[in-house]
């Protein structure tokens, strides 16, 4: 058995929002409750897992509990 990744994959992305184009997905997590979905510095859209489910599951996101944090490519 395998554990998910922490961070939803591009694919699941424009499965949940319909769109490929970053910016348009943003829009689209923000206008659904993802509110701590960002664009990475890479230029993708990042969405925690946990976070996801907690919105899906009807949980108000505690704003004090730190974002994941991934470590920088260079």
């Amino acid at each position: 058995m395998t554990t998910p990744p922490l961070i939803l994959t591009p694919d699941e992305l424009h499965q949940l929002t319909g769109y490929r184009r970053a910016t348009d997905q943003l829009r689209e997590l923000h206008q659904r409750g993802f509110l701590r979905a960002r664009i990475s510095r890479a230029g993708p859209v990042v969405l925690e897992r946990e976070h996801y489910l907690a919105v899906c599951r009807g949980a108000q996101p505690d704003p004090a509990r730190p974002q994941l944090r991934l470590p920088k490519a260079r």
